[in-house]
């Protein structure tokens, strides 16, 4: 192992891969924590398809500059598509009629659809969204590793900075507007930084699959946790741990690098679920009745 380490480093490509899912991993289950507080696991989801358009947004804007790397321009047409997608998605889910699924799912058809017209007009191919839609390491630039790590660092800061009042507001929103916290004003954050890791971890698990990454290892760390600080930070390590694993493996045997990142989580998730009735059990009598009143309400143990 400690060769293929050693080898994997001694190359640029695999340096910049290996950071980019360091960052991934990292980053994305901390807004991940927020959604599945809220309810929202799978906004992700529709942001993701919004960043197609991004992507090919990016693409377009880069045939009209005349720029020969339109690759370059993927990830800032990524990051304001989402944005703009996520605070439209937010808005609508509190003040427009159309109830949160259905906002959801026009998101999830519109995205996909106007990336690949978007794509066409810029004089791609369908082909040419593959890498996004499922991540792939060998395309990550020593531009887009830029973008990545200026994009975490301030996911980093607005999602730890702000945990308390972003946690008061995703466990009890009427209580937190009650203590005078500009509860609009928060969600809207939540919504940016949803959007922000959607464009960090496209590259890597792809826009398909960002929403496992940001969900799944908060959903594992939930099983063993018992405060909300505990979930997020344990979440961030498997995060890390599962994102450098993948992407160790698929060095090693050619497979997807986003398909295998996901199933290493779930294949986790799977093995902790199995085994935490036997942890339980070895717990004493009234570590049994917190738990169980940790759970009140279809929460995991990590609430509080």
């Amino acid at each position: 192992m400690m060769e293929i380490l050693t080898e994997m480093l001694s190359s640029p490509l695999m340096r910049r891969g290996l950071l980019a899912a360091l960052l991934v991993g990292t980053t994305a289950p901390v807004i991940g924590t927020y959604l599945v507080q809220r309810r929202l696991a799978l906004l992700g989801d529709g942001i993701g398809h919004v960043a197609l358009t991004g992507v090919a947004l990016g693409w377009l804007g880069a045939a009209a500059a005349g720029a020969a790397d339109r690759d370059a321009w993927a990830i800032p047409g990524a990051v304001l598509a989402s944005v703009v997608g996520a605070v439209l998605i937010e808005l609508v889910r509190r003040w427009g009629r159309t109830s949160g699924d259905v906002a959801l799912a026009l998101l999830f058809y519109g995205g996909i659809a106007g990336g690949v017209m978007l794509i066409g007009i810029a004089g791609g191919t369908a082909a040419n969204l593959t890498a996004y839609l499922f991540g792939s390491i060998a395309t990550v630039s020593a531009v887009d590793l830029a973008w990545m790590i200026a994009l975490a660092v301030v996911i980093l800061v607005v999602g730890i900075g702000l945990r308390p009042a972003l946690f008061s507001l995703s466990y009890d929103e009427d209580f937190a507007r009650a203590t005078g916290l500009p509860a609009g004003i928060l969600n809207i954050a939540i919504a940016i930084v949803a959007a922000l890791t959607v464009s960090v971890a496209m590259r890597v698990v792809g826009v398909l699959l960002v929403s496992a990454i940001m969900i799944v290892p908060v959903a594992i760390t939930q099983l063993v946790c018992r405060s909300f600080v505990g979930t997020m930070r344990a979440a961030m390590g498997v995060g890390a741990v599962v994102a450098v694993a993948g992407l160790v493996l698929t060095y090693i045997y050619p497979y997807s690098p986003g398909a295998t990142i996901v199933l290493l989580a779930i294949g986790l998730y799977t093995v902790v679920s199995a085994i935490r009735p036997l942890l339980i059990r070895r717990l004493p009598h009234h570590k049994h009745e917190e738990e169980a009143n940790a759970e009140i309400g279809g929460h995991a143990p990590c609430n509080a």
